[in-house]
């Protein structure tokens, strides 16, 4: 593992995927002076800059003032694909069948009793009377996780993004670990939270594979990409970059997933890394 100074660059950077929460936004969920410094410069340098969350796209204003010409998010680990300068368009959705969602609302109540849910559309989020007090979506519609995967429960219309499951008691992973041995054949299991929280997507649905899409797209290849993450569901995403950081802070399991690792995000991991980034460009010119 290589610091962020003496990490290999790529010979030609053009997009700088990001994780947002531990990652580019400092604990108080504010982005520094220096790093809203570093994406500007980075954009105006002609490299794409990513926002790849697990996030809703509701909540995406904490960067949404510092996009440039560009403004790509991958929201909800990969199951969205949003454009931050206009009202929220969403130019893609990769969804979580509701049949799956049920697999994974049963398997989990039989194996980790005491098991809460919340579901989470393309219109908000929904959740059990269980569920940790939830106060960011007032507007939320509160019963038991089977009726809100009904074709008849508020919202049915709209496409699952997320199941989100949460435990009072096991360790977060160790119920990760449960859940993927439990139901792993049916979805995708993830987390991002501290506690025993797991982000539940369809089969196959990750950062990675959705920002490999969007790169594909682009003409832009996995060596040309740098990404930056601290968490188990930026794992995917920080192995398939040619190069990525682990922040000072980060899980150990996305550590061993990256190429290196840069300070802290309270120390303004991501924008030391785009710094250098930079300034190797203007030595190659």
């Amino acid at each position: 593992m290589t610091t962020a100074t003496e990490t290999p660059l790529p010979a030609v950077t053009r997009l700088i995927a990001t994780d947002l929460d531990g990652t580019l936004l400092r604990d108080d969920k504010t982005l520094s002076a220096r790093t809203v410094a570093a994406l500007a410069a980075a954009e105006e340098a002609g490299i794409e800059v990513f926002f790849v969350t697990g996030r809703p796209a509701r909540w995406m204003d904490v960067v949404r003032a510092h996009v440039q010409s560009h403004g790509t998010a991958i929201c909800a680990n990969g199951a969205v694909v949003t454009d931050l300068r206009t009202e929220g368009e969403l130019l893609s959705v990769r969804p979580l069948e509701r049949d799956a969602a049920l697999h994974v609302v049963r398997t989990l109540r039989e194996a980790a009793p005491g098991t809460s849910f919340a579901v989470e559309l393309t219109t908000g989020i929904n959740y059990e009377p269980a569920y940790p007090p939830f106060h960011l979506d007032p507007g939320a519609a509160v019963a038991i996780a089977e009726k809100l995967l009904h074709e008849d429960a508020p919202g049915s219309g709209a496409p699952v993004l997320k199941l989100l499951a949460h435990h009072s008691e096991l360790a977060p992973d160790a119920f990760l670990a449960l859940a993927r041995t439990a139901a792993g054949d049916r979805a995708a299991f993830t987390r991002s939270s501290p506690s025993a929280l797991l982000e539940v997507s369809g089969l196959g649905v990750s950062k990675a594979t959705t920002l490999e899409a969007c790169c594909a797209e682009r003409g832009i290849a996995a060596a040309e990409v740098v990404a930056f993450g601290d968490m188990p569901n930026d794992v995917e995403m920080l192995s398939w970059a040619g190069v990525s950081f682990a922040m000072g802070n980060a899980h150990p399991a996305a550590v061993a997933a990256a190429t290196g690792r840069t300070t802290t995000n309270e120390e303004d991991g991501v924008a030391v890394v785009i710094e250098r980034i930079l300034a190797a460009r203007a030595e190659q010119r």
